[in-house]
């Protein structure tokens, strides 16, 4: 299971300047903010940025400069994954070797949605391990207690990260993981869809 929240996309306005920075047609410039502060590409730019993005990677260059802040929530096994894409983005994490012993250890710290009945039962049975571990290290501080939950902790356990990266970035996880199959990337490749002119910049054609 993924949960998205609280995004931001910000640095569309500077981007799309700088993408008419080589040919110095700045005048030809149609974008606005509408009442709401959103930033409305018109007709011109955004012709100038779906030609741009089809252009390859070079030409695109400009959608670097688009960034986006989210926080995510996800299980270990699937962080990961993410993991692999360490050009471009930036996350801060809670900490699992600093907090994993502040909080009671429950059912809803895991990703358990696609377990059968005999997985869940053996989580819930491991749950209960678990917070004893922790609730004898929180009395005693005795290491070991700690060593042993860090080292029993399932990949399923979830982890929340706030993570800033760019549309090139995301770009490069939607064609390369729309198709994956786990359910997590199709969570987030959903949410991609949602971003501002992420049809015309992060999809394009390479999804049909």
């Amino acid at each position: 299971m993924l949960k998205l929240e609280r995004t931001a996309v910000m640095n569309l306005e500077n981007a799309m300047r700088g993408a008419r920075n080589p040919m110095n047609s700045w005048a030809r410039s149609d974008s606005a903010y509408d009442e709401d502060g959103n930033y409305i590409l018109g007709e011109n730019d955004l012709g100038l940025a779906k030609r741009l993005c089809a252009g390859g990677s070079d030409d695109r260059k400009f959608i670097r400069q688009i960034f986006v802040s989210v926080d995510i929530t996800g299980p270990l096994y699937w962080w990961k994954e993410f993991d692999t894409y360490k050009v471009g983005t930036v996350a801060n994490s809670t900490s699992t070797m600093h907090k994993i012993h502040s909080k009671p250890i429950e059912l809803s710290d895991f990703s358990y949605d696609h377990m059968n009945e005999t997985s869940l039962k053996s989580l819930k049975a491991l749950i209960v391990v678990l917070e004893e571990l922790r609730s004898k290290f929180v009395e005693t501080k005795d290491k070991t207690y700690w060593y042993s939950l860090i080292q029993l902790l399932p990949e399923s356990y979830e982890q929340m990260r706030t993570v800033t990266l760019n549309y090139e970035v995301l770009r490069n996880m939607f064609h390369a993981r729309q198709f994956h199959k786990l359910d997590e990337w199709h969570i987030l490749c959903d949410w991609v869809r949602s971003l501002p002119y992420a049809s015309e910049l992060i999809i394009g054609d390479e999804q049909k």
